[in-house]
């Protein structure tokens, strides 16, 4: 926030940012898009949940690396934080932040089951955590698009 509102960027820099921003949109949320696949593939009995943590820890990595390169490069694109839409970006990027580091625990609980039966509350709990993250990260992504367009 402090790099958005000090900081001005030239037509090179801004350019260079959007193509940082749309980069890490792609490493971050495709990685997001195949772990909740992942997810609804064994909610729906056709992976194992050692096939889906198994595929679906090392994406954690381009995760956090979209969502940082997001963050950063988006403080040189002249977000208007005056503006509501704005705003709700930005508690949309906090829930799928705070939404990500549950998962992270969600994670390694889903392990430490180890073969053995899942039980409701960590189903759910997992059902919510796509709902949540593809939500968040949906919800930012057309924001960002309506605001591109102004």
């Amino acid at each position: 926030m402090w790099i958005a509102l000090h900081l001005k960027a030239d037509a090179t820099l801004h350019t260079a940012a959007l193509f940082v921003h749309l980069a890490s949109l792609i490493l971050g949320f495709g990685a997001v898009l195949a772990v909740d696949y992942y997810g609804a593939l064994w909610l729906r009995g056709r992976k194992t949940l050692r096939e889906v943590l198994d595929f679906t820890g090392p994406l954690h990595v381009p995760v956090w690396l979209g969502l940082g390169g997001l963050l950063f490069s988006g403080a040189f694109l002249h977000p208007d934080l005056g503006s509501p839409l704005t705003c709700l970006k930005l508690v949309l990027v906090l829930v799928l932040s705070l939404n990500g580091v549950q998962a992270s625990a969600l994670h390694r609980r889903l392990a430490a089951v180890d073969g053995g039966p899942v039980g409701p509350s960590l189903l759910i709990r997992s059902a919510v955590t796509a709902a949540v993250s593809q939500g968040a990260w949906w919800g930012a992504v057309v924001i960002g698009f309506l605001n591109s367009r102004h």
